[in-house]
């Protein structure tokens, strides 16, 4: 394998280039016209223009994509996460055109990207499933019927789809035909598949996933749990490693659960499989992502591995290099997305000119992005600006570091999520651990956001006006 086109952009496109750098492969960047002038195009080897700015016309074009593999004479695709990083298809296209696909193989990818399947495969290994539907279902009777066996409050969910598409919690019968109209308008239009299934709706859950990999010697580890509860909108906005909450023998038994999901697929490569914690314990299969996730970084931190060169190893054929007995937790690493979405405004998305883009610094800090100061935040893709992550010998020390990077983030012209990282970090239920999936529910609102931000500027202008108070009385003295 000599070079990589990274079929992405962003902070993950330079993300998989470091590791292709250091490892001595060449990388080709693929991007929009509204990305000619963004890092990951400048940090490649080589970079190719693919289409106009909307995704649908660029990075989601799959034969443009392998024609710029052609062109450059790349021999593997890195799709990264998103766009086409979990289509069937295209892991297929790119192994037709004699290229190597860096992710699990096409078969996998399809049945884990379907919920109903995933849940049949995994069935022979006897791992806890959230009580439901084996089937889509779309008949309202029969809907009714499964809700009145199981009991509401239910969920209803996409079977073709994530990141909340198609999602809605149905609390009453007399919401259930509303709900399921909502639900199947949303998962056809962002999938272009409307089936649902059904699922017991798990109350105050928490949000935990497991990293595994897997190569084509038979070996499958697990990377222990990455906590993923902090979410807006069904998506994750906070997350750490390890849990504040398992316990030793909780993880061994939710590791090898998730590595019976591997093999129940024959997966290949990095992959996570979510889990949902009831509050008393008791974890339940969710999903399996067959892809790199945003999160991966604070799993790279506590074990000190890279993700992506073990991604890289095993799709040359290279057995794993390390056995579960030999993996184990040191520290704790915490990420923040900082999106520029303004929390103040129910997290809408923020677009314009970064005036000032400068990201902290120093022992314990690493900042993953795909910006610099003076560029466009389009409004075409994910509004994520960076990844800042923090490491430390244990939970609270993370957590300090984070809101001491949160404080030196210079940000100007957009809004960003940087204010909600520090509200996340100070507030007793994160910082005690007794937190769930509806965190930002119970305890965030933008007017508990601008209190706090009103209480921080009065302490600032306070010590402010203070140093300047001594600075007079030290001139006043020594003119005396």
């Amino acid at each position: 394998m000599e070079k990589i086109l990274i079929a992405n952009r962003g902070e993950i496109a330079l993300r998989v280039m470091r590791t292709a750098h250091r490892m001595g492969i060449a990388t080709v960047a693929v991007y929009s016209e509204a990305d000619r002038d963004a890092p990951h195009v400048l940090a490649a080897d080589q970079a190719v223009c693919i289409g106009p700015a909307p995704s649908s016309e660029s990075y989601l074009q799959e034969e443009k994509i392998l024609a710029a593999a052609r062109e450059t004479g790349a021999d593997a695709i890195h799709p990264g996460y998103g766009f086409l990083s979990e289509n069937a298809a295209f892991a297929r296209a790119v192994e037709a055109a004699g290229l190597v696909f860096i992710g699990p193989k096409p078969d996998a990818i399809q049945t884990m990207g379907d919920k109903l399947a995933a849940k049949k495969s995994v069935q022979p290994y006897d791992i806890p499933l959230v009580p439901g539907t084996d089937e889509p279902v779309s008949d309202a009777d029969r809907i009714r019927e499964i809700a009145a066996e199981i009991g509401y409050p239910i969920l209803i969910k996409a079977a073709a789809g994530g990141g909340g598409k198609g999602m809605r919690v149905v609390e009453r019968e007399a919401d259930l035909h509303a709900q399921i109209e909502r639900a199947t308008s949303e998962a056809k239009s962002a999938f272009g598949d409307g089936s649902v299934f059904i699922e017991k709706y798990v109350a105050a859950p928490r949000h935990i996933e497991i990293q595994v990999l897997c190569d084509t010697h038979g070996n499958a580890i697990h990377l222990f749990e990455r906590e993923c509860s902090i979410q807006r909108r069904h998506q994750k906005v906070v997350e750490e490693a390890p849990s504040a909450v398992l316990t030793p023998e909780l993880r061994e038994r939710m590791g090898r659960a998730a590595v019976d999901v591997a093999r129940a697929c024959n997966y290949l490569g990095a992959g996570t499989v979510e889990f949902l914690l009831d509050a008393d314990h008791n974890f339940y299969f969710l999903e399996m992502n067959t892809r790199l996730q945003v999160e991966h970084p604070v799993t790279e931190l506590i074990t000190g591995l890279d993700l992506v060169e073990l991604q890289i190893r095993v799709a040359r054929g290279e057995p794993l290099p390390v056995r579960q007995e030999e993996l184990q937790i040191s520290g704790h690493a915490l990420e923040l997305r900082v999106y520029a979405e303004d929390p103040l405004q129910d997290f809408m998305p923020s677009v314009g000119l970064l005036e000032i883009y400068r990201p902290p610094s120093g022992p314990g800090i690493r900042v993953d992005d795909g910006y610099r100061e003076g560029m466009q935040v389009p409004i075409y893709y994910d509004p994520m600006l960076a990844k800042l992550i923090t490491y430390g010998a244990d939970r609270p020390a993370a957590i300090r570091r984070m809101r001491e990077a949160i404080a030196d983030y210079r940000v100007a012209g957009v809004a960003t999520t940087l204010p909600f990282g520090d509200f996340v970090c100070r507030h007793p239920a994160f910082t005690s651990g007794d937190f769930t999936t509806h965190f930002v529910k119970e305890h965030y609102s933008p007017e508990a956001l601008e209190a706090d931000l009103d209480r921080e500027a009065s302490v600032a202008a306070r010590v402010a006006l203070n140093a300047y108070l001594k600075h007079l009385d030290h001139l006043s003295t020594n003119t005396h």
